[in-house]
């Protein structure tokens, strides 16, 4: 068994995907889909399910009518399975809950703290490597892993695989929150931009993800016809440039080494009128691409985006299809372009559009 965690409300879209996938769902609740398969399955369908956030191997359900009861079962679950393993280093120690019930994410905030009291007599070095720090990255992780699916009901597993979502800390500056989704998409893509790096941000308005690129240094041409504002407005590593984003193209070899697109725009339209000659024709090298998904069935054009004749099949590596912690009805994709761009655009902070300079050997 495992248990799939995801954003309240999206779990429908989580059944169905895993179904998809051949996955069998045994039950579900606000913000959980637990299946018969465990993690070993998730791994071997390749790429973990768009809509978990993080699955539970084989957790067992404690139950307590009280604070201290459930505190105590996850300590005892915690213990067995801990059993005669060595821990010298941090380890992650996550409570989580949905809250999709009233004071549910204060219930679970209170059996944790009765939790780490009880820890601390018991297992003193332990509670004092125990971290709360959600770890960043997609890969397996070992550790404590709780999930409440109700006032007197949690799911406790020592070993969970991490798809990548993470609630992001957000920046004053930034001109709006979507800001957040491309700091969080960084971690799906396993990479973010250098200094140096040439971004080519199409809709980039109000400059939410243009700034985010600037602020690392790299030099943004934002495409829009709106403004950018806040942190982004005259922004040094940033060039405006207005334009409409499905008409602008790099001049012929030419590229940039990174693709934002965060449109909203029918999912097909940006697939076929942006992702396609983009990648085909090697514009970029990396990128990161929103879908809305509120007028058309996520798991249906994600489906259609890992068929044959996708663009992110034919022409790209590493595709990740993500729903953030950040997103709501929109999925992101990240990946990396099959060979290069044959020249590199340069940013000109005082010429009105793009040059291409020779890349470097």
């Amino acid at each position: 068994m495992s248990l799939l965690t995801c954003q309240a409300g999206y779990e429908p879209v989580l059944v169905r995907e895993i179904g998809a996938a051949g996955g069998r769902v045994s039950s579900d609740g606000s913000g959980w889909v637990s299946t018969e398969e465990g993690n070993s399955w998730l791994c071997a369908t390749g790429d973990a399910p768009a809509f978990a956030h993080r699955a539970i191997d084989a957790p067992v359900e404690v139950s307590g009518s009280s604070v201290n009861a459930l505190a105590r079962g996850i300590l005892e679950a915690f213990a067995t399975r801990l059993g005669a393993d060595r821990v010298a280093s941090a380890w992650p120690c996550l409570f989580g809950t949905a809250g999709g019930a009233d004071g549910l994410g204060r219930r679970a905030k209170a059996v944790e703290a009765a939790f780490m009291e009880m820890l601390k007599k018991r297992f003193g070095r332990l509670a004092r490597l125990a971290d709360s720090t959600l770890p960043r990255g997609i890969r397996p992780v070992r550790g404590l892993f709780v999930w409440f699916t109700d006032f007197d009901r949690a799911f406790v597993g020592r070993d969970a695989f991490l798809n990548g979502q993470c609630r992001m800390a957000d920046d004053p500056l930034a001109p709006s929150r979507s800001y957040l989704k491309i700091e969080e998409a960084y971690g799906i893509l396993g990479r973010e931009p250098q200094s140096g790096d040439t971004v080519c941000d199409l809709g980039a308005a109000p400059g939410g993800w243009s700034y985010s690129a600037a602020q690392r240094g790299a030099r943004v041409t934002a495409i829009d016809n709106g403004p950018l504002k806040g942190g982004a407005l005259d922004h040094p590593c940033i060039e405006p440039l207005a334009a409409d984003a499905f008409h602008y193209s790099p001049d012929p070899g030419s590229g940039f080494d990174w693709l934002f697109c965060d449109l909203l725009e029918e999912p097909h339209h940006v697939l076929g009128s942006i992702v396609e000659p983009w990648l085909s024709g090697g514009w970029c090298r990396r990128f990161i691409v929103n879908f809305k998904a509120g007028r058309v069935d996520p798991v249906g054009l994600i489906g259609e985006l890992k068929s044959a004749l996708s663009p992110f099949v034919r022409h790209a590596s590493g595709v990740r299809y993500r729903h953030l912690f950040h997103d709501r009805d929109e999925f992101t994709v990240t990946g990396e372009v099959i060979g290069k761009a044959a020249n590199k655009v340069s940013f000109d902070a005082a010429a009105s559009a793009p040059v291409s300079e020779e890349p470097s050997p």
